[in-house]
């Protein structure tokens, strides 16, 4: 299974992207999903999940208030709103379906990835 995210690109520090993930049929329906980002040389960190219902959301503190996520299940859809933007936010960003019906902090919970999109901040 391959999701699809797009919207990612370069923007100067104080700005906003959007990021959008798409999974295929209905492979997210029922899971979460999450979104996830790794810069170079970092591990891969987590930055945000959603329940399937959309009944909770988890954030990094790193992007607490700055980044939202929200999902439409009908169409198996995810955004990542991304506000007040920082050089620090520079990363390869990843989307993903969780195992289960809860989105989770751990990559390890997650079974499908998107190929990554890369989100540049200059200062």
């Amino acid at each position: 299974v391959q999701l699809q995210a797009s919207g990612g690109g370069l923007v100067q520090a104080g700005g906003s992207l959007r990021l959008s993930c798409a999974a295929p049929g209905r492979t997210a329906s029922n899971n979460g999903m999450g979104w996830f980002r790794q810069a170079p040389g970092k591990e891969r960190e987590f930055v945000a999940s959603i329940d399937w219902n959309s009944a909770n959301t988890k954030y990094a503190d790193s992007v607490k208030d700055r980044f939202y996520i929200a999902r439409d299940r009908a169409k198996s859809t995810m955004n990542l709103q991304m506000n007040s933007l920082k050089p620090e936010d520079t990363a390869t960003y990843y989307c993903a379906v969780a195992l289960r019906a809860y989105g989770t902090t751990s990559a390890r919970d997650y079974r499908y990835w998107g190929p990554g999109t890369q989100v540049t901040v200059s200062s």
